[in-house]
């Protein structure tokens, strides 16, 4: 049956945007990316280092939740934003009923901004909502962070048929002097490419409303040759086009956890870790953003 991809909405999750008072209001010393690249305030381009992890609710290779071996895992990445999938909040007792988001931002001392795909009522009378998603940390002051819906088939309801459903993750990244969209996604996993391909649509339509550089980090569930993701290409491209395979972690063999940029970011280099925290590895770019003038 012929299908017409709806327009994504909008869903603006200020509440959900968790800054420490650790924090405080200060801007972050130089990142990772500004030592390797050598530049400073006056530089034409913005150093910035983005990764990609699906964190597997916290439990690694063997199936142990330890959010502290994931947070580990995290912070050995040295990236300035991080883009998250299968995060816990409150879920259930794979992951202790933690607010994972929270948590990892507190032991790492960033912001987050948490964009749940199902958020369910509690599983006691005094419990919180569960809710699973996505999510993206950052160094870096956030201003503005969006949940977008896109075409899923939901995992939480009998005979799912597709439809709208949030999870897609936007924010808006101020990093000395540069303004970055960065976009966390997590596509469907199943063999049927036909959600994917619907989700690919609806995702550049997100894109399409925002100008300047833009950050697509995510679980894809498909190698970037796979037809469903053709669209992708133009408006990005692969941060890692030669870049090592991701899943399983312990012994991978598809590469399916890409950062993907658009056309007005350069990547200086870009790796993938080799660590058993999760049941995928993670993937890091090294970037340079164009400055944005105000």
């Amino acid at each position: 049956m012929d299908r017409t991809p709806r327009r994504p909405a909008r869903r603006v999750l200020a509440a959900v945007l968790a800054v420490t008072a650790a924090l405080g209001a200060a801007a972050p010393g130089a990142s990772a990316a500004d030592r390797a690249a050598g530049t400073g305030p006056a530089a034409a381009r913005v150093p910035l280092r983005v990764a990609t992890y699906n964190i597997h609710a916290g439990a690694g290779e063997d199936d142990v939740f330890d959010l502290d071996r994931t947070a580990a895992a995290i912070r050995a990445l040295d990236a300035d934003v991080i883009g998250l999938q299968e995060v816990d909040v409150h879920w259930g007792a794979r992951s202790d009923f933690a607010d994972e988001a929270r948590e990892l931002a507190v032991r790492l001392r960033m912001r987050v901004f948490f964009a749940p795909i199902y958020d369910l009522p509690p599983a006691t009378a005094d419990g919180e909502r569960r809710r699973y998603g996505v999510a993206v940390l950052s160094r870096y002051p956030v201003r503005d962070a969006q949940n977008h819906e896109i075409t899923r088939l939901s995992t939480q309801t009998p005979d799912p048929v597709p439809a709208p459903a949030p999870g897609f993750a936007e924010v808006t990244v101020r990093a000395r002097g540069a303004a970055v969209h960065v976009y966390t996604t997590h596509l469907d996993y199943r063999t049927d490419p036909s959600v994917r391909r619907a989700q690919v649509d609806d995702m550049l339509a997100v894109l399409a409303e925002d100008a300047g550089p833009k950050v697509l980090l995510g679980d894809f569930n498909a190698e970037p040759g796979a037809p469903e993701l053709a669209r992708l290409w133009g408006p990005l491209a692969d941060a890692a086009p030669d870049g090592g395979r991701t899943y399983p972690a312990a012994e991978p063999v598809r590469r399916i956890d890409l950062v993907t940029v658009s056309p007005d970011v350069a990547v200086t280099g870009a790796q993938v870790r080799a660590t058993t925290a999760s049941d995928h590895r993670p993937v890091v770019a090294d970037l340079l953003l164009p400055r944005s003038g105000h």
